[in-house]
């Protein structure tokens, strides 16, 4: 599987209710490897948060 957001790509956050993201834009910061379960997880850090989130492919959307 291949990843479909690169490092330094702008995208929206789309948490859940238990945990939900700034509104702000998020950084790609990372593509991390693609495990057993066949999940593609992404490191992404806002400028509007002090730390990095781990988030999957299907919360990501394309930012601006």
């Amino acid at each position: 599987m291949l990843h479909k957001y690169n490092v330094g790509a702008v995208v929206h956050f789309e948490g859940g209710t238990l945990t939900p993201g700034a509104r702000a834009p998020y950084k790609v910061t990372r593509q991390l490897p693609v495990e057993r379960d066949s999940r593609i997880v992404y490191r992404i850090k806002s400028v509007a948060e002090t730390f990095e989130r781990t988030a999957e492919e299907h919360q990501l959307r394309r930012g601006e």
